[in-house]
């Protein structure tokens, strides 16, 4: 007591300057660490990936990854808010604000944004309706994307297209029907070839539609034409409920293509998908033809909103998932175990990353919904407006390009 009436009584004798020096060298000190904290920051690392599996294949991608600080930085925000929108879908599904089908992709994220990073923006994609994460990867806003599941006008596809069926250049969608994108994505492929184009489509479906004869059909066309297609089966372990152990009497599924070449790859990290992502457009690039990826990964939701996701497994495995896989939590400790960004950082990337999400959710919910003289419309591309029949044949709506 008799040491802290001292102190006061010194600041006192000492006067109003002496305790504004000392705050301006207290406020001095802090910016000299800030400073040198992120001066000291590593440029870049070199990281030890994950072997993948290969089929008909002498070599595969590599097993060192390069990634600069600039880079981890984007991919790390990137699947935060591909997370945080997912949260925010389930947030507002619950609130019956969202309706009908809705496909979460929280847990999946390294593979859209790997896949992403590696090819080009003129690069085709199509996938089927777990489609939210390679919406915003193709470059789609968090606020259209939310008001395109609220089925609001300002949504990507004017409210009318809904969980399922979202679109932006190079990227086709959200389908609705099980593996029926596959056939499409090596339409695009075809038209890829056919004009000369450089081009390569990544044509992505689930462990669930793998079965499917339209995607062996598909494979022999494609084999046939050395078509520059990348099938990708994202492989979570699940088809609806039933388990790939239940399902398939073989699920190496990066082997189904039999004569077109394949990989198996740790989808839950962004590094190894990003690498086998540029292998394979390479090859695809070279005229080789089609190659096949299984890119294994998991989803925490159920299939969709109507499943809880725990009657067909535990939710101990989530959990054991969560702890040692997680994709966001493997990014962000390689990048702070290197020296690429402090833990601070990546908390301010988290605080900007929710705010994004809760200004958009408000959007979502309070933009208009598109009238009905407009349900009509989009139909078609670059057609002279025509008249689309109703419920009955006494209502017409006017259907404009």
């Amino acid at each position: 007591m008799r040491k802290m009436l001292l102190a006061a009584l010194s600041r006192v004798l000492q006067g109003p300057a002496a305790a504004t020096a000392a705050a301006a060298g207290r406020t001095a000190s802090r910016v000299v660490v800030a400073s040198r904290n992120y001066a000291d920051f590593a440029s870049e690392a070199s990281f030890e990936i994950k072997k993948c599996d290969l089929h008909r294949l002498e070599e595969g991608p590599s097993t060192t990854a390069v990634m600069t600080r600039e880079e981890g930085l984007h991919y790390y925000k990137t699947m935060q808010t591909i997370r945080r929108m997912e949260l925010k879908s389930d947030q507002l599904y619950k609130q019956k604000i969202i309706r009908g089908f809705c496909h979460l992709y929280d847990g999946q994220e390294a593979c859209c944004v790997g896949l992403e990073v590696a090819i080009k923006p003129t690069d085709h994609v199509i996938t089927a309706y777990r489609a939210h994460g390679f919406t915003y990867a193709r470059g789609v806003p968090v606020r259209e994307i939310l008001a395109e599941l609220t089925g609001r006008k300002g949504g990507c596809v004017k409210g009318k297209g809904g969980s399922m069926h979202m679109y932006t250049k190079n990227f086709y969608g959200g389908n609705g029907i099980v593996g029926a994108q596959v056939p499409l994505g090596a339409g695009i492929a075809l038209a890829c070839k056919y004009f000369g184009k450089n081009e390569v489509c990544f044509t992505l479906y689930g462990d669930g539609a793998a079965n499917q004869g339209q995607i062996f059909e598909t494979y022999n066309m494609a084999a046939l034409w050395k078509l520059p297609c990348v099938f990708i089966c994202e492989n979570n372990r699940y088809g609806m409920g039933t388990s790939v152990e239940r399902a398939a009497a073989s699920t190496d599924y990066y082997k189904r293509g039999d004569f077109i070449p394949g990989l198996r790859v740790d989808g839950m990290d962004i590094l190894c998908v990003r690498e086998a992502t540029k292998f394979a457009a390479d090859y695809c690039r070279s005229g080789k033809g089609p190659i096949l990826m299984e890119l294994q990964t998991y989803r925490y939701h159920g299939h969709s909103m109507s499943d809880p996701g725990i009657s067909y497994r535990t939710r101990e495995e989530i959990q054991e998932v969560r702890s040692k896989s997680d994709p966001i939590t493997l990014l962000k400790d390689r990048m702070v175990n290197n020296n690429l960004a402090s833990i601070e950082e990546l908390k301010e990337i988290d605080v900007a990353v929710r705010k994004e999400i809760e200004e958009a959710a408000q959007f979502a919910t309070t933009d208009p919904e598109p009238p009905l003289e407009e349900l009509g419309n989009h139909i078609y591309f670059n057609e002279p407006p025509f008249e689309v029949r109703g419920p009955n044949q006494w209502i017409r709506y006017k259907s404009v390009s």
